[in-house]
């Protein structure tokens, strides 16, 4: 079992974990991720590694409540335990001095981005951020993707705080006025990458995409994260999840993703439910005991 050392609510959908970790906090690289399982009836899943430290034997997840697994690990406090960890897992991202380098994140994928931009930074690069959110509330970790950028750029969905529109839109505007750009890196949701991706295409700036589809056993073996990148199939557990944005058949990808959503959907109801029940039963089992 894995111990939870620290945890930070970073907004309301989004939780930042530091988890006891050693053997993977030694291994780890940019790009990776963790396959977790929070408990013995829970599934097992993708997500990416934020940050770690090898001397501490710790690892960092930032974990966005979109089902049941997510709402539970978020629920975790220090000194719980996630039952099942395996990582690192995925191919790093590929880190060279390329030059002028712009590295995008959004929900999740801003926690994502922080270990590669410190990297390409280490690596000789100038690195532009940009990050986006829908509202200023749900913005988080600008100080330390300052500290390891040259320039940080936040972009709002409602204009509520930095540039008002979506990460894409800064970047587009940057290849129009003819500004020098090597290479894009994006983390996110698949809408987010598929439009970074779609902005780089016609100016044939390299953009590499950070797949996350459906994910089992993270070992190449079950085929279930499988995607199809210049109509090959790869499995982005093994093969990725790092891959050329401008090959990825974005539609294959969301269809796949939807695969389950009914069950999904269902899941999150019962569960969420059955705490309702168990919180309800506490209250009137301490009222009952004079305890209220």
């Amino acid at each position: 079992m894995f111990g939870v050392l620290a945890k930070e609510k970073l907004n309301p959908v989004i939780t930042m974990l530091k988890v006891e970790a050693p053997e993977i906090a030694r291994k780890a690289q940019p790009g990776q991720f963790v396959v977790a399982r929070v408990d013995e009836v829970g599934e097992r899943f993708p997500i990416s590694l934020a940050d770690w430290d090898g001397e501490e034997g710790s690892i960092t997840i930032v974990v966005m409540e979109v089902g049941t697994s997510t709402r539970k690990l978020a629920c975790l406090d220090v000194d719980d335990y996630i039952l099942n960890l395996a990582g690192p897992l995925g191919l790093p991202a590929h880190v060279e001095n390329y030059g002028r380098v712009v590295c995008m994140g959004g929900c999740y994928g801003i926690g994502a981005i922080l270990p590669l931009a410190r990297a390409l930074k280490q690596s000789g690069n100038e690195v532009i951020c940009i990050i986006e959110a829908r509202s200023k509330n749900l913005l988080y970790w600008q100080d330390r993707l300052r500290q390891v950028s040259d320039e940080l750029i936040v972009t709002t969905g409602d204009g509520s705080h930095g540039y008002e529109g979506w990460a894409y839109d800064p970047l587009k505007e940057m290849l129009e006025k003819g500004e020098k750009v090597d290479r894009v890196f994006a983390h996110g949701c698949n809408y987010m990458m598929m439009v970074c991706s779609e902005t780089t295409k016609p100016f044939g700036v390299k953009t590499m995409v950070s797949l996350n589809p459906i994910m089992v056993d993270g070992t190449g073996m079950c085929g279930v994260c499988r995607v199809s990148i210049g109509g090959v199939t790869k499995f982005a557990c093994v093969d990725g999840p790092e891959f050329d944005g401008h090959e990825v058949d974005w539609e294959l990808l969301a269809a796949r993703r939807q695969s389950y959503i009914e069950e999904e959907i269902r899941s999150l109801e019962w569960w969420e439910s059955q705490r309702w029940c168990m919180t309800m039963t506490a209250y009137t089992e301490a009222k009952v005991g004079g305890k209220t």
